[in-house]
């Protein structure tokens, strides 16, 4: 970040203060602690004229605060059966918009602790931090590459491990939202490495590149198959990413992670028609989130941990050498596949690199394989905007994974929902002839076809070869695929760095 987030002990006396505004974040201002007594008479004198107080964003002059304003961003009930931690989120990110525009440049956040909502304040910083995102092309040209100088966060206690957290999740957010909301050309994938490679300089996290199309061609051929296009254009041939953080002392447990990352989905032979094209830069932040949860864990360094990543970098490009449906291509695993929709391109270049991943893991401690792309719009139809969907295999389903992280994301309202892969998923994929053992996919889009979003997951595992470590295998292996088409971000729009903050809390935090 180009700003500073610095705590402010608890204190009565504001006047010295060197800040230009109060952003106050809470239900009401009746409940609020006795330390913030000064902000109970200018809200109660407001209330008197304006009964919708505890509804709208208002801001007001109050003289004996810092900079005289004080805007209040009220959270709406909080104890509703369908309430959760983002009123804080959503409430600051309201708040801190009306401050920038009344020109505040040093806001001082306040949202007191709430029983029912144990890391409420920091749910409320990463609201605000969610709003005072500057877009990587607009801090390359602008001389001040930040919307404000600095953001005070009044805390009662354990301030600066609240602000050192949020600066740490918000720098994987950063570049979860570099990489993911970036145009086609500016992080088109060789400039995406480049990216890497510059943020994890002399960090805990090593970084390797592979560029050299041969090698791409032998150990990830789906992934070449959808590359080849455009790799006729050498700003855009594809690359992998491979990442590796090694916490301090022995290891308990090592995360894989897989991340779709492409960089332009023209929709290939089967092109995004009648408008559906614009947007598909969003397409990398499967890989974007990969590439932002090794930020976090190159801020926090946990103990005991391991975590391997890879990025698959490629544009699904059109024209004379693009891959088209009816091809038959054989998998890193052995697995013949016939291409069934070229706009499936997602699970095509996921799948070695999850092969891959799987015959690494049977070396590691306690390993868990997971995919994450914006795999599907069926995953939108079914859960809505704003939620992630997790899905087991048998291993990871018998620890109950899925259920953890969906828990792990209420602590942030880094929310998700829950899915299953089912016997039906499996037979959808088999393939339909003898020249094929998977078909990638039907002709229809995902929105149109039954268990849209669930199938692919079953397509991953039978492709990789990963259906020979299941339940009734002697080495079972944990996998989860994690489809965040809804989660990602609106576009127009900055995307929300969703799966981060779950992934943080359920392995970090």
């Amino acid at each position: 970040m180009a700003f500073s987030v610095q705590p402010v002990q608890w204190t009565a006396d504001y006047k010295d203060i060197n800040y230009d505004g109060v952003l106050l974040v809470a239900q009401n201002f009746v409940d609020l602690p006795s330390e913030l007594d000064g902000l109970k008479a200018p809200l109660q004198a407001y209330s008197a004229v304006d009964s919708s107080l505890t509804e709208n964003v208002v801001i007001l002059k109050v003289e004996d605060l810092p900079g005289e304003r004080l805007v209040f961003a009220p959270t709406g009930p909080l104890n509703r059966d369908y309430d959760d931690v983002r009123r804080f989120s959503d409430a600051a990110e309201s708040g801190i918009k009306r401050a920038m525009k009344a020109g505040m440049q040093r806001p001082l956040l306040v949202c007191p602790p709430h029983s029912a909502y144990k890391q409420n304040t920091l749910a409320a910083v990463l609201g605000a931090l969610q709003a005072l995102y500057m877009p990587l092309e607009l801090r390359e040209v602008k001389p001040s590459p930040y919307k404000v100088s600095v953001l005070g966060v009044w805390v009662k206690d354990k301030g600066e491990h609240i602000t050192e957290l949020a600066v740490a999740l918000e720098s994987g957010r950063v570049v979860y939202r570099d990489i993911g909301g970036s145009d086609p050309e500016r992080m088109a994938a060789p400039r995406v490495a480049e990216y890497v490679q510059k943020v994890f300089k002399d960090t805990s996290v090593q970084v390797e590149v592979v560029s050299d199309l041969e090698i791409l061609k032998k150990e990830y051929p789906c992934l070449a198959a959808v590359n080849r296009c455009a790799n006729n254009v050498p700003r855009h041939q594809a690359r992998v990413i491979h990442l590796e953080y090694l916490g301090e002392g022995p290891i308990q447990q090592t995360l894989m992670l897989v991340g779709k990352g492409i960089t332009y989905d023209t929709g290939g032979a089967d092109i995004k028609a009648g408008g559906f094209m614009a947007g598909m830069h969003r397409d990398k932040c499967g890989a974007a989130a990969v590439a932002g949860f090794f930020q976090i864990l190159a801020k926090l360094k946990p103990k005991n941990l391991k975590v391997v990543g890879s990025m698959a970098m490629v544009r699904n490009s059109v024209g004379s050498d693009c891959y088209v449906s009816d091809e038959l291509i054989v998998s890193r695993a052995g697995r013949r596949v016939r291409v069934g929709n070229t706009d499936a391109e997602g699970r095509m270049v996921m799948v070695d690199l999850l092969c891959e991943m799987k015959e690494k893991a049977v070396k590691e401690v306690s390993p868990h394989l997971f995919t994450i792309a914006t795999l599907t719009g069926h995953a939108i139809r079914a859960m809505g905007p704003n939620y992630s969907i997790i899905m087991d295999n048998g291993a990871a389903h018998r620890e109950k994974n899925a259920s953890k992280w969906q828990e792990a994301g209420e602590v942030l309202g880094d929310l998700f929902e829950v899915s299953r892969i089912r016997r039906e998923d499996y037979e959808f994929h088999k393939g339909k002839s003898e020249y094929e053992d998977i078909l990638q996919a039907n002709n229809l889009p995902s929105t149109a076809t039954p268990r849209g979003h669930q199938a692919p997951a079953a397509f991953l595992i039978m492709t990789s070869g990963l259906d020979q470590h299941g339940l009734d295998s002697d080495h079972p292996i944990p996998y989860s695929h994690l489809d965040i088409a809804g989660s990602s971000g609106p576009f127009p729009g900055v995307p929300t760095g969703a799966p981060l903050l779950a992934m943080a809390t359920k392995y970090i935090i």
